[in-house]
């Protein structure tokens, strides 16, 4: 059974890696740095429902690794930290895709808007992985 921790962590630390390469590429299309011969209406539609599924596994697979060392994470500022920020880009990404659903060109249409909710995203996924590190070091 030595094994199950090291093998929830591969998944978790994978599943972070897919989230983040999907939710840095969309980030930086709304702030408007890269992909601009695709509009920002597809990207939402063909990165964020991956970013959905994955973080269900993260969820579970971060369940995991809780029950496994609860008070090393319950604890922790960092994980807390970790944890509001999670609760906070995913209400961030909830937003940009419901107002996708709704107008299709309405980040097309309001690039203030969408370069900040692309650069707040972003910074939040980084400093969500940093925490994340953090959980060990504190």
């Amino acid at each position: 059974m030595l094994w199950i921790i090291p093998a929830v962590q591969t998944v978790h630390i994978l599943s972070v890696s897919i989230v983040m390469a999907s939710m840095a590429m969309l980030d930086l299309r709304l702030m408007g740095l890269v992909g601009k011969r695709q509009p920002v209406s597809r990207m939402v539609d063909r990165f964020v429902p991956w970013v959905w599924r994955v973080l269900l596994i993260l969820v579970a697979t971060g369940a995991i690794l809780v029950i496994g060392e609860p008070e090393r994470e319950l604890l922790n500022w960092a994980f807390r930290t970790k944890m509001a920020m999670v609760a906070t880009v995913s209400l961030i990404t909830l937003l940009v895709q419901n107002r996708n659903q709704r107008d299709a060109a309405f980040w097309e249409n309001h690039r203030i808007a969408a370069a900040t909710v692309g650069a707040v995203s972003l910074l939040l996924w980084v400093a969500i992985v940093t925490a994340g590190r953090w959980i060990a070091y504190v």
